[in-house]
């Protein structure tokens, strides 16, 4: 189940990152290209994914 969790996670977070990188025009061929709310909508993802990856690796005592 951990192992789906992290899963899960990185790909929210991969999402966010592509996301922001197209919103700073750095990725091409889309219409999120040079969009500013692709860039805030890709770091809350991101940011998202992140707490996830915390969340699924956090100890259990």
């Amino acid at each position: 189940m951990r192992l789906i969790k992290n899963l899960l996670a990185l790909i929210v977070l991969a999402i966010g990152v592509l996301w922001s990188l197209q919103g700073i025009g750095w990725v091409q061929g889309s219409f999120m290209t040079g969009q500013s709310q692709w860039l805030y909508a890709g770091i809350v993802t991101a940011l998202v994914g992140l707490a996830g990856l915390a969340w699924a690796n956090r100890s259990r005592v």
